[in-house]
């Protein structure tokens, strides 16, 4: 799994509204890149909610968002649609993405559940990983923005 300081691999995919979304599309600003196991199920639904309710609160903190799992666009696509998610949620079923950033579980070959800051000059600021506590995932993240930008945004 990639570390904090290494640079972030360049990927390439299409999003829910057709758009290609690249690596390189976010410099200058700050990523919030999370990887997740498999849409529709309950910790990972939890997890894209947070970052939902939360997405102009990370904007305002400098910093934009994209979710990954190992799904079928279609698939990654009907949950976007379901849970009304309005970040691009990228379906990586030939897992390049999670292979490139070190997330894939070895025998399973689906997401960890990690979290990766990207720096808007692209090198690892932070890596978060909570398996089991998904709503750590966003209190980190808004910890890890905060600190970044000397910000001081109310809980």
């Amino acid at each position: 799994m990639l570390a904090v300081g290494d640079t972030a691999p360049e990927f390439e995919a299409r999003d829910c509204q057709g758009r290609t979304v690249r690596l390189g599309d976010y410099r200058g600003r700050r990523l919030v890149l999370f990887f997740f196991p498999k849409a529709f199920t309950s910790g990972c639904t939890e997890e894209i909610r947070h970052f939902r309710d939360n997405q102009a609160r990370i904007r305002e903190l400098g910093a934009e968002l994209v979710g990954v799992s190992v799904d079928r666009p279609e698939v990654q696509c009907e949950f976007a649609r379901s849970e009304k998610i309005e970040y691009p949620l990228l379906g990586d079923n030939d897992r390049k993405i999670s292979d490139r950033f070190g997330v894939l579980w070895p025998l399973v070959r689906i997401n960890r559940r990690v979290t990766f800051v990207v720096s808007p000059e692209g090198r690892i600021e932070e890596v978060i990983q909570h398996e089991r506590q998904v709503w750590r995932h966003l209190d980190d993240v808004i910890a890890a923005l905060q600190k970044r930008l000397g910000a001081s945004a109310p809980a």
